[in-house]
């Protein structure tokens, strides 16, 4: 790695010479410091940790109310990042998100426009905000039956069909680090006068380095939640909430930050996220070459292991599929979503068996089995995450594991065990083309969110088929792709029904319902 630049860490810089000074501990924690497991070789791991586990004492701060290292941290992290403020999380991107949704959403019934496959985070924000939400249909990639995001287009359908809403939110990149730009996605949300809301767990490194798309921030959005933890080198639970432009009430804000993180923050935590920022600062792009190699070695080394391949970005597609075309022209079809998306974090890895012999869930729990821990699997994928902390080590680790898993199988089909069978291969094609044509506008009516749940007597079952003009009373995920069809409180229209009755006979699984088998759903009484 390259040299490091002189740079300055605030708050972990206090918190050493907090514990150099050695200083009687009179205050909470009751730990004192660690020393209460001075003689527990159990405890000698968070021992050390426990040696800067403060509280808001002189010269530490306070998070809730900045004045010194903390508020010098956080602006440090604005100008990092590409903020006009950015404030540090210790709940995850979970507090971020209750409290952008509690800034914009202020009076029971406000409305929300809201990506349809969100984080539940954000479903617990409409619920305390008492929200009404109108849900904005993903685009669907269309070789891997993969939910991205909707499409600008979708969203200023839907902000003119609903003028008084309060804002927008979205999340990109998802999961598998596909995602698209989204500068005509925040023009369409600031000609309606209304903030875009950017739910950027999976994107903390996000325009740090000339490979990794653009931030959201760059982008024009008004609020994005980061989880520093995921893609940076932050504990876990360090997250940051940045914020930029005046269609957001920064006051507020604050106020519903302090509502909904521990007034006890952790210490440990807060240092965690500046030293994050501080090594970015201190390598600049240097700090993500490693990382990028050892990802770009596996890449190379799955070559030669053609049964084994990865999800490839649109882009790189459209590049095959229009070669002759200029790449302006490629950008544009690509932002046209052929495939559903147009940007891939080159740290998010998503392999899968083109043999379709081990689904997602088994070749993850084979990866385990030769000392490979993958970030998640579906039906067909496996998530593999790399980030700046990876090394060339690992990505041998991994393929040699690829080799050992190949040749285990092929073994296995020449000793006369069963392979793929046309219906094994099947599960993983389920028709997701009219996924977006059947609710046709793209968008749902308003669904309202509140605390009060819904009572056994309000509710009533009825066979799917005839469950047209009805209101669900529970959510329905279809699994693949993995994103709600319904919320509670929403209408089920004709596509909807139809669309459910078709995923069922293609052998759909699903989440969060009450009849597994789809013959039936839960809806609210008719009075």
């Amino acid at each position: 790695m390259m040299g490091k630049k002189a740079v300055h860490a605030p708050l972990m810089e206090a918190l050493i010479r907090y514990r150099t000074q050695g200083n009687a501990s009179f205050h909470v924690p009751g730990h004192k410091n660690g020393q209460v497991y001075e003689h527990e070789n159990i405890a000698s791991l968070l021992q050390e940790v426990m040696s800067i586990d403060a509280t808001e004492i002189t010269g530490l701060d306070d998070l809730h109310h900045p004045e010194d290292v903390i508020r010098e941290g956080q602006e440090l992290a604005a100008k990092c990042f590409g903020a006009e403020e950015s404030f540090w999380l210790i709940g995850g991107s979970t507090v971020g998100n209750l409290a952008m949704i509690l800034t914009v959403c202020t009076e029971p019934g406000d409305l929300l426009l809201v990506q349809r496959n969100v984080h539940k985070s954000v479903l617990n924000g409409l619920m305390l905000s008492g929200a009404n939400a109108v849900f904005l249909d993903p685009e669907i990639d269309t070789r891997s039956g993969l939910a991205v995001a909707p499409t600008t287009d979708t969203i200023k359908a839907a902000l003119k069909a609903y003028p008084s809403a309060k804002g927008v939110l979205l999340t990109l990149p998802n999961y598998y680090g596909m995602g698209h730009d989204l500068k005509a996605t925040a023009k369409a949300c600031h000609a309606a006068h209304v903030p875009l809301l950017i739910d950027e767990a999976h994107g903390a490194h996000y325009g740090l380095h000339p490979r990794l798309p653009a931030s959201a921030l760059s982008c024009g959005a008004d609020v994005v939640v980061q989880s520093t933890h995921k893609m940076l080198p932050a504990m876990t639970m360090g997250a940051m909430l940045h914020v930029q432009g005046e269609r957001i009430h920064r006051e507020l804000l604050r106020q519903r930050l302090a509502m909904v993180q521990s007034s006890s923050p952790s210490y440990p935590l807060m240092a965690s996220l500046d030293l994050a920022r501080w090594y970015i600062e201190a390598y600049g792009t240097d700090a993500f070459t490693v990382g990028l190699a050892a990802a770009d070695a596996f890449r190379k080394g799955l070559e030669q292991l053609p049964r084994f391949r990865l999800l490839e970005p649109t882009q790189q597609a459209l590049e095959g599929e229009y070669a002759h075309r200029g790449i302006s022209e490629v950008l544009e079809r690509a932002d046209e979503g052929i495939s559903g998306y147009s940007t891939q974090d080159p740290f998010k890895l998503v392999l899968y068996d083109t043999w379709g012999i081990l689904d997602g869930f088994g070749l993850k729990h084979e990866l385990e089995t030769y000392g490979c821990t993958p970030e998640m699997s579906d039906e067909k994928h496996v998530v593999l995450l790399f980030t700046l902390g990876s090394t060339a080590k690992d990505a041998s680790h991994l393929l040699q594991a690829l080799v050992h898993i190949d040749n285990d199988i092929r073994f296995k089909e020449t000793a006369g065990e069963p392979g793929s069978t046309e219906k094994e291969q099947q599960r993983f094609e389920l028709d997701f083309s009219t996924w977006n044509n059947d609710r046709m506008k793209g968008y749902s009516s308003p669904v309202p969110f509140g605390l009060r749940p819904i009572s056994p007597d309000q509710m009533e079952t009825v066979p799917v088929d005839e469950s047209a003009g009805r209101v669900a009373t529970e959510m329905i995920i279809p699994y693949p792709p993995g994103i709600p069809l319904l919320y509670a409180g929403e209408t089920i229209t004709e596509a909807v029904a139809l669309r459910m009755s078709r995923l069922r006979e293609l052998g759909a699984k699903w989440h969060g319902v009450a009849d597994e088998s789809m013959l039936t759903i839960r809806v609210f009484r008719l009075q």
